[in-house]
């Protein structure tokens, strides 16, 4: 039977968090949930807000403890907090110091640690109590939740640790602190980040480095092993800036596929290997492979697939119920996989199919890209022949569009070549640097139409 307690079985005096290079125990973490506990509302859905991930932690701890959900949707814009409060009853936000103008009831985090001395063992919490709900936006703009129990959470959780443990040589990952660029409030950096360390044995670094210089100053203020967690777009960043990191042990990367010319540049640099996490919201992560080691997925110890192309389910280990997946796979097995691509990312142009995913991997392997992303009009943007022409947008400072046309034509069928190359300062990426369609579709509606005046 699963433990289904606060943390993982183990010493309470084993470390749960390095703050900026002081260790808290576990023990620690248990009394400052206990005492937040104590302050939340008797009822209630907590919006954590916390930018710290130790805060963050002790915030989802004390909802457990108080048996309150907690809210995990993709922003904290206004309008996502109207629509919170429409969906949820008595939403409040937990914040660090002064709050931001939600309109919610708001408790502070203690600015003080709790006395952790009478803390004697670990708290049981409902396995079936619907621990979060992660948000996603709806084609309605809608946010959909998807639950989930706190059981489900640790067996997740527990998976990922026999994971990146086996990658790491290790029986588990006792001692091992991750460093996370991702915020907590993500499902990947709060499964790799928070559930790892609550149910996966790993040590949580408070902080959320973003800047490459940054990312190596919470790494020096670790101690190894160290695991970094963190996208593409900020292992591209990262490499890029070409700094001195301390030593590590391994690189985990999701939100998107790398490329196998990027993974292969990130172990050589790190000179760690690298592990790519598969997973969706609705089924949280579910498989993993080692980039360089070939195109390959494998699920989760449990974790089994079924069906082929774009009609594939997972079912087994954390994810209880078949669950369809929004990509297109080539399934080889009931435990290995190739990502193809998402199913809504496919496009046709002139007869011939592709998808958006393939075509920016070979518009960010251009010498001289720093970041860049197709886009696909809408039809009624289309030429006199009825075709419509894809556009890429490209942060490329020193690349004319000569050259990224030229690279672009050695790469991909002539019916894919953007009309036009816009060459702009940043392209719009959240945090986890995931670039969304709808930001994309502000982006596209702002430049080209300066091109039609």
């Amino acid at each position: 039977m699963t433990d289904s307690r606060l943390v993982g079985a183990g010493d309470l005096d084993a470390g749960f968090a390095n703050l900026g290079g002081t260790m808290l125990s576990r023990r620690q973490y248990i009394a400052d949930a206990a005492a937040l506990a104590e302050r939340l509302p008797r009822a209630g859905a907590m919006l954590n807000l916390s930018t710290d991930r130790y805060r963050f932690a002790v915030g989802l701890g004390a909802a457990l403890l108080r048996g309150h959900t907690s809210l995990l949707p993709p922003n904290h814009v206004a309008e996502t907090v109207a629509r919170l409060r429409g969906r949820f009853t008595g939403v409040y936000a937990l914040v660090e110091g002064a709050a931001d103008d939600h309109g919610l009831p708001t408790v502070r985090h203690a600015t003080a640690a709790a006395p952790a001395g009478a803390v004697a063992d670990i708290p049981a919490i409902d396995p079936g109590l619907v621990a979060a709900y992660v948000l996603t936006s709806g084609s309605t703009g809608e946010p959909v939740p998807h639950a989930k129990p706190w059981g489900l959470l640790i067996r997740n959780a527990r998976a990922e640790a026999s994971r990146l443990a086996a990658a790491l040589g290790r029986a588990d990952l006792a001692g091992v602190t991750v460093v996370a660029t991702v915020p907590p409030q993500h499902m990947y950096g709060f499964e790799s980040s928070v559930l790892i360390a609550l149910h996966g044995g790993a040590i949580l670094a408070a902080e959320r480095p973003f800047f490459p210089a940054d990312v190596a100053a919470a790494l020096a203020r670790t101690t190894a092993p160290r695991v970094l967690v963190t996208t593409p777009f900020h292992l591209r960043t990262l490499l890029d800036a070409d700094i001195a990191l301390p030593p590590l042990a391994l690189a985990v990367s999701a939100t998107a596929p790398l490329s196998p010319q990027l993974a292969a540049r990130a172990e050589q640099r790190l000179g760690a290997p690298l592990l790519e996490i598969y997973g969706c919201t609705e089924a949280g992560q579910v498989a993993s492979r080692q980039t360089t080691a070939g195109a390959e997925w494998h699920t989760f110890d449990g974790v089994r697939l079924e069906g082929d192309g774009a009609a594939v389910t997972v079912s087994g280990g954390h994810v209880p119920e078949p669950t369809v997946l929004a990509d297109v796979l080539e399934v080889v097995d009931a435990e290995t996989f190739r990502l193809l691509g998402r199913s809504n990312d496919l496009i046709n142009v002139a007869g011939k199919r592709s998808s958006i995913g393939h075509l920016d991997f070979h518009l960010n392997s251009i010498e001289g890209v720093v970041d860049g992303a197709f886009w696909m009009p809408p039809d009624s943007d289309a030429d006199a022949l009825g075709i419509v022409r894809l556009v890429a947008f490209v942060v490329a400072p020193n690349v004319a569009r000569e050259r990224v046309i030229a690279a672009l034509r050695d790469r991909v069928d002539a019916a894919f070549l953007p009309r036009r190359i816009v060459h702009v300062d940043a392209l719009p990426r959240e945090a986890t640097g995931k670039l969304t369609r709808a930001k994309l579709g502000e982006l596209a509606a702002r430049h080209l139409s300066r091109e039609r005046r």
